[in-house]
C-alpha cells in the first residue's frame, strides 16, 4: 500500500514507525517545514514532498493526518474530496465534526478518527477484568493523568507549537483523548460537572488543569484530574466495586486486582505485569498501541473490518468537552 503522511511533527514520525513495522514501506511525508521533511528522510528513508497540491494529484491508498489539531478537518475534507480513506489524530473540539460525520457516512469514505488510548494496555485489561465481573458491580473511579508541558517535547519550547494556544491546548486536546476510552468501558455519560483553571506559570494562555465529576447512564461515578503541570509524569486509574478494586498504574506498567478473601475484611492481591513495550528515545509511552491501531487501520482500508471508532462516537466525545467547559464557565451540572 502507499501511504500519504500529512505532518512530519511527533506524531507523523510516529506514524511511519508505526508503517514501516507493520511492513509498510511506501511512504510520502508532507510538511511545509523543509527541517522536518529531512529529518524524517533521514531518518526514515521516506519519500518527501514540500507542496501539497503535488501531493494531491498523486495516488495514495489512504492518507494519515498528524497535523495540528484544528487543521485535522481541513485535510480530511480534502482527502474525501480526492476519494482517499483518511485517519487522524485525536481531535480537540471543530464545529465541522458533525458535517465530517455526515459526509463520512454518504460517501462511503472511510474516515477514521483516532482513540489510541484504547489500545494502551491498562484500559484493554481493565475492559477484560471488568468483562469477567472481578469487582461485582463498579461503583465509582478515580483517574488522573498529567505531564509537565516542557517535558511533552524535550528537543523545541511548548510555545512553538499548538499545545501552548487556547484552542488546542494541552489540556483541552487530552480530555477527549481519555473520555474516549472511558466512554467505550463505561458507556454513555449522563450527567457532568467540571472546573478548569490556571495554576501554574507555565508561559502561554492555556488552562492547566480540568477536573470533571462524571455520571454514567450505568449509575458508576468517577472523578477525571488531566493536568500539564505534574512531575514526573503520572497516570493512575482505580475503580472501586462491590467486591473489590482494580487500579491501573501505567508509570509501573502495572494492574493490580484486590478481591475480597477467605475472612473478613482480608483482600488477596493480583498484579498483572504489563509490559513497558518499544518506547522510542525522546518518547515516554510506547509504540505498540500505536502500532495496534495503525493496524486496524490498514485492515479497515483493506474491507477487512470495521474501524470501531466513527465521527459519530468522536462528537459525542467531544460534546462532553464542551459540557465540561460549559460547567466551569457557568458554574452548574450538564
Amino acid at each position: 500500500m502507499r501511504f500519504l503522511i500529512i505532518g512530519l511533527g511527533s506524531m507523523g514520525k510516529r506514524r511511519i514507525r508505526c508503517l514501516q513495522r507493520l511492513g509498510q514501506m511506501d511512504i510520502v511525508g508532507f510538511d511545509p517545514r523543509e527541517d522536518r521533511r529531512q529529518e524524517a528522510v533521514d531518518k526514515y528513508g521516506i519519500t518527501s514532498e514540500g507542496d501539497m497540491e503535488k501531493a494531491i494529484k498523486a495516488e495514495f491508498d489512504a492518507w494519515i493526518i498528524s497535523t495540528p489539531p484544528d487543521t485535522h478537518l481541513d485535510y480530511g475534507f480534502m482527502a474525501i474530496e480526492n476519494g482517499i480513506p483518511f485517519f487522524t489524530e485525536a481531535n480537540v473540539s471543530d464545529p465541522r465534526g458533525s458535517s465530517m460525520a455526515a459526509l463520512v457516512r454518504d460517501t462511503g469514505i472511510l474516515g477514521a478518527p483516532s482513540s489510541t488510548m484504547r489500545y494502551y494496555f491498562g484500559p484493554k485489561k481493565i475492559k477484560a477484568l471488568l468483562s469477567k465481573n472481578v469487582i461485582g458491580k463498579p461503583l465509582l473511579f478515580t483517574y488522573h493523568t498529567g505531564q509537565y508541558l516542557p517535558d511533552w517535547h524535550p528537543w523545541e519550547s511548548y510555545k512553538d507549537f499548538y499545545v501552548s494556544k487556547r484552542e488546542t491546548g494541552a489540556c483541552r486536546e487530552i480530555v477527549p483523548f481519555e473520555l474516549s476510552w472511558l466512554a467505550e468501558v463505561f458507556g454513555k455519560v449522563t450527567t457532568l460537572s467540571a472546573l478548569k483553571d490556571k495554576v501554574s506559570d507555565l508561559d502561554c494562555d492555556i488552562d492547566d488543569v480540568y477536573q470533571l465529576l462524571l455520571r454514567f447512564e450505568n449509575g458508576l461515578s468517577g472523578h477525571l484530574l488531566v493536568d500539564v503541570v505534574s512531575r514526573p509524569a503520572v497516570r493512575v486509574f482505580r475503580i472501586a466495586g462491590s467486591l473489590g478494586t482494580i487500579e491501573w498504574d501505567h508509570t509501573a506498567n502495572q494492574v493490580r486486582l484486590w478481591t475480597m478473601g477467605a475472612e473478613p475484611n482480608a483482600y488477596e492481591l493480583e498484579t498483572f505485569d504489563l509490559g513497558a513495550g518499544t518506547v522510542e528515545a525522546g518518547y515516554i509511552h510506547a509504540e505498540e498501541p500505536y502500532v495496534e491501531e495503525m493496524a486496524d487501520f490498514i485492515a479497515a482500508v483493506n474491507g477487512e473490518r470495521a474501524w470501531p471508532y466513527s465521527f459519530e462516537d468522536d462528537e459525542a466525545v467531544l460534546d462532553q468537552l464542551i459540557r465540561a467547559e460549559n460547567s466551569s464557565d457557568n458554574g452548574v451540572h450538564q
